[in-house]
């Protein structure tokens, strides 16, 4: 079985990774927006985080919105180092007591070498994470492998939605209201 570690030439050759930035109101909205979507069915979740304070920030900001919706309370709240040995521990943490969803708000690099311990070791789903604007970057599926991150969601600083597929970040552009005049037909 091989590691699912990243390796230093790994890393390095994706280059400086954008550090978070603190969360905006409309990402944090348009995130709760994916995971109360009719049909989404989620009663519970977990929520991971990087230790950096803009990570820390965005996750209590999230769980803080989910209990003010009277939702349930997060299963657990998970936090990991952007460099560790294995990222097992946490992994085993996040995953615990089968949450219906993830919410991620994390550094790019953190992330992607937790998600593929997450992939690894345990059976979280990506199609089933939501993550905060700094993870909706397609060098992050690029670390974490073309297929671990197929699936997952998020929201960008302006309130846009963004999703991986086969290895990339699309990101949505928001609805338009339909222009004045217009019939609709060419």
């Amino acid at each position: 079985m091989t590691s699912p570690l990243l390796s230093p030439a790994q890393t390095a050759a994706y280059g400086d990774l954008p550090a978070p930035t603190p969360h905006s109101g409309a990402e944090l909205a348009a995130l709760i927006g994916l995971l109360t979507a009719p049909g989404a069915r989620i009663a519970t979740m977990a929520v991971g985080h990087s230790r950096d304070p803009a990570s820390r920030s965005a996750a209590a900001a999230f769980a803080e919105a989910w209990r003010a919706l009277g939702r349930l309370p997060a299963l657990a709240v998970v936090d990991w180092p952007e460099s560790a040995a294995s990222w097992l521990r946490a992994a085993r943490r996040l995953t615990a007591g089968e949450p219906d969803a993830w919410v991620v708000a994390a550094a790019p690099l953190g992330w992607a070498q937790m998600s593929r311990r997450l992939r690894h070791s345990t059976d979280w789903d990506p199609a089933r994470t939501y993550g905060f604007a700094a993870l909706g970057d397609s060098r992050v599926p690029a670390l974490a492998g073309s297929s671990t991150l197929q699936g997952m969601r998020g929201a960008a600083a302006d309130g846009t939605t963004w999703t991986v597929d086969r290895g990339w970040v699309t990101h949505q552009l928001p609805a338009r209201p339909p222009r004045a005049g217009l019939r609709g037909t060419l």
